[in-house]
C-alpha cells in the first residue's frame, strides 16, 4: 500500500511539473521583443515609415519591436544581415524598392535574392518620388530644370542615399530620360543627402516625399515635380511630372517588412496582422498621409500582394538598371 501511495506521490509531482513546464513550452508568439533591422540611417524616409508603423504593431503584439539601423551599401548592408538572422520571428527588415528589387540588377554579386531568401510580411507605405534642388537652384520650373541640367551636365551634381538606395534608382531614371550623366554624390543614408542639399553642397536628387514636406513648405528647397499621375494631398502645389512636361518620369517608391526565408507562418500571419491593424489606425494613418505617403487599400496588403509587387518591381527596374551600365 505505501509504495503505490508513494508511486501515485511521484506521478503526481511529475504532472505537476509537466503541467508548469507545458505553458512556457507552448508560449505563443512573440514571447519577447523584436528587431527590426532598418538598412538605412535613422531620420530618413524608411526609418521615419518603420518607427510609426512599429509603434503601434508593438502594442498589437504586445511586445516591442526595436529600430535597429545598419547602413551601407544602399541598404544591402542591412538587408544581408537580416537575411543571415534566425528565421524565428523575431527579426524582421523593413526594405524598400531598392532593396529589395533595384538591388537584382545593381549588384551581381548580390548576398541575397528579395524571394529566394526572404518571406513577405506585408506592404508599410508606398513613397511618391520628388524631383527637389537646392534653393538658388536657377531653374523655376522642371522645364527649365531640364534645360540646364542638359546644358551643364558636367558641372551639376546629384546626391543620393547609396547605390541601390530608392534616391540613386530613381534619379538614375530621370538621367536617362534627360540623357545626362551628372557626378553622382553617395551619402550614407537619405538623411545626410537631404542635409547637403540644404546646406547647398549639392545640386539636386530625387527623393521620397516623406521627409521632403516640411523642407518644401518651409522654402528651404525647390520642389520641380512628383512623379505620381496625380498631385499629392500634402504638396498640393508641387505639379506631377506629367504636368510639368515630363511625363516619362513616373516613379512612387515603396517600404515594406520582410523576414528571413524559414520564419514560421504563424509569426508572419500575426505580423503581416500587426501591419494591417497600424495602417487602419487613425492615429498612424493620419502620421503617414500628413507626410505625403500613400497607404495600401486590403487589397494590396498582406504577403501574396507583397510578393507579387515584389516580382512586378525586379521586372520593372532590371532593364532600366542594365540599360544604365551600372553595376556594383
Amino acid at each position: 500500500m505505501r509504495i503505490l501511495q508513494r508511486l501515485a506521490g511521484a506521478v503526481a509531482g511529475i504532472a505537476a511539473v509537466a503541467a508548469l513546464a507545458a505553458p512556457a513550452q507552448a508560449q505563443s508568439y512573440p514571447s519577447r521583443p523584436i528587431t527590426m533591422i532598418v538598412p538605412f540611417a535613422a531620420g530618413g524616409p524608411t526609418d521615419i515609415v518603420a518607427r510609426i508603423v512599429a509603434d503601434h504593431m508593438s502594442k498589437t503584439l504586445g511586445q516591442q519591436i526595436v529600430i535597429e539601423n545598419v547602413v551601407g551599401a544602399g541598404g544591402t548592408t542591412g538587408a544581408t544581415r537580416a537575411m543571415r538572422a534566425a528565421p524565428d520571428g523575431y527579426n524582421i527588415i523593413m526594405g524598400h524598392m531598392g532593396t529589395h528589387a533595384a538591388a537584382v540588377a545593381l549588384y551581381p554579386k548580390l548576398a541575397y535574392h528579395p524571394l529566394k531568401n526572404f518571406e513577405t510580411v506585408g506592404l508599410a507605405a508606398g513613397t511618391p518620388v520628388l524631383i527637389v534642388a537646392k534653393k538658388d537652384f536657377p531653374a523655376k520650373d522642371l522645364k527649365e530644370f531640364a534645360a540646364y541640367v542638359k546644358a551643364n551636365a558636367d558641372k551639376v551634381n546629384a546626391a543620393h542615399a547609396g547605390v541601390g538606395s530608392v534616391s540613386f534608382t530613381s534619379c538614375l531614371l530621370l538621367n536617362s530620360v534627360l540623357g545626362v550623366k551628372p557626378t553622382a554624390i553617395p551619402f550614407q543614408g537619405t538623411g545626410p543627402a537631404l542635409n547637403a542639399l540644404l546646406g547647398g553642397q549639392v545640386d539636386y536628387m530625387c527623393d521620397q516625399i516623406v521627409n521632403l514636406v516640411p523642407q518644401i513648405t518651409a522654402g528651404n528647397i525647390k520642389a520641380y515635380g512628383i512623379g505620381t499621375p496625380e498631385r499629392n494631398p500634402a504638396l498640393k502645389d508641387v505639379p506631377t511630372t506629367k504636368e510639368a512636361g515630363l511625363p516619362q518620369f513616373e516613379v512612387s517608391a515603396w517600404n515594406a517588412i520582410f523576414a528571413p526565408k524559414g520564419t514560421p507562418k504563424e509569426a508572419l500571419d500575426k505580423l503581416s496582422d500587426a501591419l494591417s491593424k497600424a495602417l487602419d489606425d487613425e492615429g498612424v494613418r493620419k502620421r503617414l498621409l500628413d507626410l505625403g505617403s500613400d497607404i495600401p487599400g486590403p487589397d494590396r496588403r498582406g504577403q501574396a500582394a507583397l510578393t507579387k509587387l515584389v516580382d512586378s518591381e525586379i521586372n520593372r527596374w532590371t532593364p532600366v538598371i542594365k540599360e544604365s551600365g551600372i553595376t556594383q
